[in-house]
């Protein structure tokens, strides 16, 4: 076992290469090696510390059952036994690559399912009528360029050239995923956003929505402007187009008063019910 660990770099302790391995020493040093971001990691170490390493940290890797990394989750919120889940089978997953382990608890656990409600946000007109202060360039920036924060906090005038926005970078070195990298059109001005979040939440507070709502805002205009969803997936830096589709399948009350009146013309008013001709219907 110490060859093997060897062979890949890791360098364990003497303690893991014995004939059992500690769960604690071995996820600790798995988690580090991981190929993720650093965000990712942060919160990965911080999932393990909060949730995971109290119960199991004493335990032989190979001796954790199924059933016990279910107790350990399932009192946990919907997206916080998510990533404790994720982080489980991330660890058990080196330690079957390395043949540690002959199956993996943290297969087939279950966590309450994360239910997403539609996020609140304005529409280009709605955000258009409001003044934001000194901050409504960066505000109008976010909403007609679908950035997310950290990538707009990366981005300097260099990368705004030809009419064209080239994300390639995030305050967190790289973007969120490789589809985050991508050219979008420039539409605003382009002003520095402030070296925080605070000064923009502050401001857009008192409607009700947050920094990242202005994404939503930019892809609703698409959806409203007739851009295709794979498009948009591109535009938006969306590895996973269901997220996309997730936004452009949610529907304002006017988009359902729009479409009746669209289809009352399609057939002729004439052989159409108005909303007022069958309240009075109604009342005769």
């Amino acid at each position: 076992m110490t060859d093997l660990w060897h062979t890949v770099g890791y360098g364990l302790s003497p303690r893991v290469c014995a004939s059992t391995v500690n769960f604690h020493e071995f996820a600790q040093q798995t988690i580090n090696n991981l190929p993720i971001r650093h965000k990712t990691l942060t919160t990965y170490r911080s999932m393990y510390r909060c949730h995971i390493e109290a119960a199991l940290k004493d335990l032989d890797l190979a001796e954790i059952k199924r059933t016990q990394i279910q107790e350990l989750i399932s009192p946990l919120p919907p997206q916080t036994a998510q990533m404790t889940l994720a982080v489980l089978k991330s660890i058990y997953r080196e330690a079957l690559a390395q043949e540690l382990v002959e199956y993996s608890p943290a297969h087939g656990v279950r966590g309450q399912k994360v239910i997403v409600a539609p996020r609140k946000f304005l529409t280009w007109e709605e955000l258009d009528r409001h003044s934001f202060g000194k901050y409504t360039t960066q505000i109008r920036f976010l909403a007609l360029h679908g950035l997310r924060w950290s990538e707009a906090v990366a981005l300097t005038p260099d990368d705004i050239r030809d009419g064209r926005i080239h994300v390639t970078k995030s305050v967190h070195g790289q973007t969120k995923s490789k589809a985050g990298v991508r050219v979008v059109p420039l539409i605003s001005p382009f002003k520095r956003l402030p070296a925080t979040r605070k000064a923009l939440r502050k401001v857009l507070l008192p409607h009700g929505v947050t920094i990242h709502s202005l994404r939503h805002t930019y892809a609703y205009l698409l959806k409203s402007k007739g851009v295709h969803v794979t498009t948009a997936q591109r535009l938006l830096g969306h590895s996973d187009p269901k997220v996309t589709l997730a936004i452009y399948t949610q529907v304002l009350d006017n988009e359902i008063d729009d479409t009746g009146l669209m289809l009352r013309t399609f057939i002729g008013n004439e052989k159409a019910v108005s909303p007022s001709d069958y309240a009075e219907l109604q009342a005769s």
